[in-house]
Order: C-alpha cells, then sequence, then structure tokens
C-alpha cells in the first residue's frame, strides 16, 4: 500500500504557507483554506490545494474579482475541530474574508458556528465559509447559518441516489455498513439503514461497524467481520487512508464483494483498488472524467499543468464554487462578503455536466450527481491505472433536492 502521495513541493508546507498571488496589489480579495496538510488525510488536503492553486490562478489572470486580485494562505488542521480554530483565528487576524474548507463534518460544524459567532461581534467584517466537501445534512439543516454555503451534496442526497440504484439490483441482498466514527460516517450509517428500509426491505443489514476516523492501520479485523457476515454489499463512507487501508485489507483477504462508496474516486483510491475493483466498485459522485464525452477544458487544463501520476481533477465542484463566487461578484458589483452572500442565494448557472443551483432556503447545492462503477471499459482512465468511472446513472439537480429543516436567521440590511 503506497502511503499518501505528498509532492515535495508540498511537503514543506507547516502550519501554513501564503501562496497564489505575488507582487503588491492595491487591494486584494484575502482567502483562508483550512484543511489537512499532514496526516492520514493529508491526501485529500494536498490534493485540494493544488484545486485552489488552479481556480485562484485562472480568476487573476482574467482580471480577479472586480478588479481585485486574490490571495490565498493554506492552513493546516490535521483534520481536527480544535486545530482548525485556532487556524480560523490566524486567518480572521489576517483579514480573510472567505473561508474554505471541506474534509471533516466535525470540522465544518466547528468553523460555521465560529464564522457565525464572529460576525454577530464584528458587523462591517464578516466573513463567509464556502465549505466545498464536508457532508453531513446538519450543516444545512439544524445547523445552518447564513454564512455557509455548500458546494457538495449532503450525505443523505449522496445516500438516496445509491439506494435508488440498490433498489435496481436484486443481486443485492446482504448489506454491511462500516464508516468512520464521527458526524458524516454516523450520517451515512443512519441515511443507509433508513433508506434502504424504504426502497429494499428485503434486503438485510448483516453489520453496522464505526471505526476511528483517520487512525486504524490494519482494517483485517474488520475485513474479518465483513466476511464471517456473508456480506455481498459493502457501503462506505471512508475516505483518505481509511479507504485506501480498507480496500487494502479487503484485497488481501480476498474479499468478494460489491462496494459502494462516497470516495472510491478520490486521490489514490483507484490507484489502491487496482484491478481487483473493476466492475465492483462503485462511487456516487458529483464528476468523474468519463461524465462528458471529451474532457471538459478545466479538466484538461487542470491536468496539464499537474503531471503527477494521482494528479485527477477530483473536486469539479470547487470550479462550481469559483464559477458562482465570480458571478456573484459581479452580480453584486462589489467584493463585500454580505453583498456576495446575497447574490449567491438562489443562484443559477449550467456548468459542463448540466445546471447547479445554490438553494437560497438552506444554502445547500444542487448540482448532478452520477453512480458510476470503476471500469477498465472506459475511454479516460485514472490515474493511470487504465480503469475509469463508467456512469450507471446521472441524477439531474432538480431531483437531488431534499427537504429542510433549515432556519436561516438573515442579517439586517
Amino acid at each position: 500500500m503506497r502511503k499518501s502521495p505528498q509532492p515535495a513541493a508540498w511537503a514543506a508546507i507547516a502550519c501554513f504557507v501564503a501562496t497564489i498571488f505575488a507582487g503588491p496589489s492595491a487591494a486584494e480579495v484575502k482567502l483562508a483554506f483550512i484543511d489537512p496538510l499532514s496526516g492520514g488525510a493529508a491526501s485529500a488536503g494536498i490534493n485540494a490545494q493544488k484545486h485552489f492553486t488552479y481556480e485562484i490562478d485562472k480568476i487573476n489572470a482574467a482580471g480577479g474579482l472586480n478588479g481585485e486580485k486574490l490571495s490565498i494562505v493554506f492552513y493546516d488542521n490535521k483534520v481536527d475541530p480544535q486545530e482548525s480554530l485556532i487556524a480560523l483565528k490566524k486567518a480572521l487576524d489576517d483579514g480573510a474574508r472567505y473561508i474554505f474548507q471541506g474534509n471533516g463534518s466535525a470540522v465544518a460544524l466547528a468553523i460555521s458556528d465560529a464564522v457565525l459567532k464572529y460576525n454577530e461581534r464584528n458587523p462591517g467584517k464578516e466573513v463567509l465559509y464556502f465549505n466545498y466537501a464536508a457532508v453531513d445534512p446538519a450543516l444545512t439543516n439544524a445547523k445552518c447559518n447564513f454564512w455557509h454555503f455548500r458546494f457538495d451534496s449532503d450525505a443523505d442526497m449522496k445516500m438516496t441516489a445509491l439506494v435508488n440504484f440498490i433498489a435496481t439490483q436484486p443481486q443485492v441482498k446482504k448489506v454491511y455498513l462500516i464508516n468512520q466514527d464521527y458526524s458524516f460516517g454516523k450520517a451515512v450509517a443512519s441515511a443507509a439503514r433508513r433508506m434502504l428500509a424504504d426502497k429494499r426491505p428485503d434486503v438485510e443489514i448483516v453489520g453496522d461497524e464505526l471505526h476511528p476516523l483517520q487512525k486504524v492501520q490494519d482494517f483485517s479485523p474488520y475485513v474479518a467481520k465483513i466476511k464471517a457476515s456473508g456480506a455481498d454489499t459493502v457501503i462506505t463512507g471512508n475516505w483518505s487512508n481509511d479507504m485506501y487501508l480498507l480496500f487494502k485489507a479487503g484485497k488481501d483477504a480476498g474479499l468478494k464483494v460489491t462496494w459502494y462508496t462516497y470516495y472510491a474516486d478520490a486521490l489514490g483510491a483507484p490507484t489502491a483498488i487496482g484491478r481487483d475493483g473493476n466492475g465492483v466498485v462503485k462511487v456516487v459522485t458529483s464528476f468523474h472524467g468519463n461524465a462528458l464525452p471529451e474532457p471538459d477544458p478545466d479538466v484538461a487544463a487542470f491536468r496539464k499543468r499537474f503531471t503527477d501520476k494521482l494528479d485527477e481533477f477530483n473536486y469539479y465542484r470547487l470550479n462550481t464554487a469559483f464559477m458562482m463566487l465570480t458571478a456573484a461578484a459581479a452580480k453584486a458589483k462589489s467584493n463585500d462578503p454580505v453583498k456576495i452572500a446575497r447574490a449567491l442565494e438562489g443562484m443559477k448557472l449550467t456548468t459542463s455536466v448540466g445546471d447547479v443551483e445554490m438553494r437560497a432556503d438552506n444554502h445547500q447545492l444542487l448540482q448532478p450527481l452520477y453512480v458510476a462503477t470503476f471500469s477498465d471499459n472506459v475511454k479516460f482512465d485514472v490515474e493511470k491505472t487504465g480503469l475509469g468511472f463508467k456512469t450507471d446513472v446521472k441524477v439531474t439537480a432538480k431531483d437531488t433536492a431534499m427537504p429542510t429543516t433549515c432556519q436561516m436567521q438573515r442579517p439586517n440590511g
């Protein structure tokens, strides 16, 4: 099993580094990125960091937002909520007006609450929080707030797509749930149980396991339980090291199941899965390399710039986020976070994969979703494995919408 990729160009990152925009500027829009750049989840953060580099350079080359360049500082939070709050304070002290984070819903909940309290105490200095990957449904339901915008589909939206597909697969009879022991992992397990009972009441859930987040080094005991259960299907929301090592243990043990995942397409996962995953590993995702007949222009440009074996355009939703930020700035004729937030509410755009919408009632992005299978019968492979993802079904953005319990309090004015 290869270690989480940490190219030399990024390995020097300690707590944070300033990057992206160099040179004097009369004005600039300061962004902060708070995500893991070291430890077991580092691969996710490092991959996202490259996406930010690409997106911000693209916007700056086009003149920035309303003539102001973007700059960003990267903070390593080790996917820890307390580390994240320390990083957030540093970012706010440095004048950041836009906070980006994605990996870890426990982190997201802490940042969202802290941003809300900061903005209440500092009128006129408000900041926005752009969440590009933390998918606990609570963030746009009971814990929603005006300053938080989510650009990934939540865990329930994704599970709905997976279970609707499972409902068409009569060979699925015994399901094992294995997830990380924190808010997101629990949300995945809860949604799977609830939705399978509704759509496939004949399916038996033969195991429901929660394990420590990014701390397990050997998943063989968990795989032994899966084998003993007689499961034909595994559903998991595992990501980064927890995804790689779970698959490795499954391969080593000769586990024969179909995997339904949230992150089998994430950085390093296809390499870890390898040919053993051909036809038996599925993912629910907002984008994959074979979603379009030809590569999206941004995908092609990203691959040209970043040429490591593992450099794939995994965060297409970040492209959507920056498209929306740019459009909101143009609409508001301002880079002020409050005006940007109001411009984002209800915004609709057309992307390469279809129509998207930022819901006004809970700040949840509606975007197309794909259920796809890892296959050697594809036009474009990933990570030079000879395999890529092949669409089983595409769900339109409007069909991903779910009821919300959000009771959002908006600022006056």
